[in-house]
């Protein structure tokens, strides 16, 4: 959950959806992202909107999340009035959502499912830092309806971890994996980042491999992006680190592809892979531009082409619902082109693709070019697709530039 928000437009204090989105409810999948924002330190390449307990000021706690999130799905059960479908996926991100009691977390789950209601077999997924659970908490969580967890990795290389300023030693994230498989989780990620300075193509190769001799179902793998603002790139700007390696990422990029792959594991979006029937599907339904209620601090929605973001501080966040207000602290309703353009950014970066049709006339012209050059896949435009080659994902923001004219 990024930090920084953008100005938008006035959201009403009582969350009211406008015409046109209310009467596209059903139409997409819905989901609900709830937005844990604590950490207990602040890791160096981190720009999500996270707060250490220094960090949270007078008067706020974690002990008081769960309440507001009740407050905040009745505020949702009220604007949606029973017209969107039960949720096919809830996901709990952060920060560190497992910093909570695990009763939290479930009271939280209870929450929005007696308010929106789970779909059946719906996924329910927690990210978590390898070191902040342990064979009960994991238990507990099960028990209470999660359905899947995702490790923050990040690197099996002792140099790697402490650049990024993660606590975690190598070899617990493996250990972590092994914890939920006894818990009952039948579906476990790892992520993971390349790109850090200092990190070689070995040592990434080193990561892989532990990754994959743990079993996981899922792995992402995203390229470190260093931020404004952030630890790091004070380093960077200091002279004390490089900045990433453009030419060494994307060799990275290409050995992630060739070792997971082989191991299984398929590419089904730019950063992600997984054995089949494991992808994640709530990622997928933000990637498919479908429907998602985001509860928390700073937590992002979509609903029938309207966008709206809540207020970024835990306070002010919880001082909204208190009154009786939504927490929304602005909002945009996207044109008929703007959601086009929308659908085409996010479509295009998983493997299925894109429809061609919804390219304009100077987009499928450089969709046709693209083929002949070998970065989108000739089965898939013959069968009227835009889908991504290898070669295409590793140009991937300069080809959907082109496919957006």
């Amino acid at each position: 959950m990024p930090s920084t928000l953008p100005d938008g437009q006035p959201a009403p204090s009582d969350g009211a959806l406008p015409g046109p989105s209310a009467a596209r409810l059903g139409e997409q999948p819905f989901g609900a992202y709830l937005h844990v924002p604590y950490c207990t330190t602040r890791c160096g390449y981190c720009d999500f909107n996270t707060y250490t307990a220094e960090e949270l000021g007078p008067g706020v706690t974690r002990a008081t999340w769960v309440d507001s999130i009740r407050q905040e799905t009745r505020l949702a059960a009220r604007v949606l009035g029973g017209r969107a479908p039960a949720l096919s996926t809830v996901f709990f991100g952060g920060g560190t959502p497992t910093l909570l009691p695990p009763a939290d977390l479930g009271a939280a789950l209870a929450a929005v499912r007696d308010e929106l209601g789970l779909a059946p077999g719906a996924e329910v997924t927690t990210e978590a830092n390898p070191d902040s659970v342990d064979l009960a908490y994991l238990t507990e969580l099960r028990a209470a309806g999660f359905t899947r967890v995702s490790f923050g990795m990040q690197s099996a290389t002792p140099h790697v971890l402490a650049t990024l300023d993660r606590r975690h030693t190598p070899g617990r994230a493996q250990q972590a994996v092994a914890l939920a498989r006894e818990a009952g989780f039948d579906q476990v990620s790892l992520d993971l980042i390349y790109g850090t300075p200092g990190e070689t193509l070995a040592d990434w190769r080193g990561t892989l491999e532990a990754a994959l001799a743990a079993g996981p179902d899922h792995v992402s793998a995203y390229a470190l992006i260093v931020e404004e603002g952030t630890r790091l790139a004070a380093r960077v700007r200091r002279g004390e680190i490089a900045v990433p390696d453009d030419d060494l990422m994307a060799d990275e990029y290409a050995l992630a592809d060739e070792l997971l792959t082989g191991a299984g594991l398929g590419w089904y979006e730019l950063s992600n892979w997984a054995r089949p029937g494991a992808e994640c599907r709530h990622n997928v339904l933000y990637w498919r531009s479908a429907d998602w209620w985001g509860f928390g601090p700073g937590a992002h929605s979509h609903v029938g082409g309207t966008r709206w973001w809540n207020e970024k501080h835990p306070a002010a966040w919880a001082s909204a619902l208190a009154a009786g207000r939504s927490p929304a602290r602005a909002r945009e309703v996207l044109a008929d082109e703007d959601r086009r353009v929308e659908r085409l950014l996010l479509g295009t970066r998983l493997r299925a693709g894109h429809p061609l049709a919804d390219l304009r006339p100077e987009g499928a012209a450089a969709a046709k070019r693209m083929v002949g050059e070998g970065l989108l896949d000739t089965g898939a435009y013959d069968a009227g697709q835009v889908a991504l080659t290898l070669r295409g994902r590793l140009l991937a923001d300069a080809v959907v530039r082109d496919l957006v004219d």
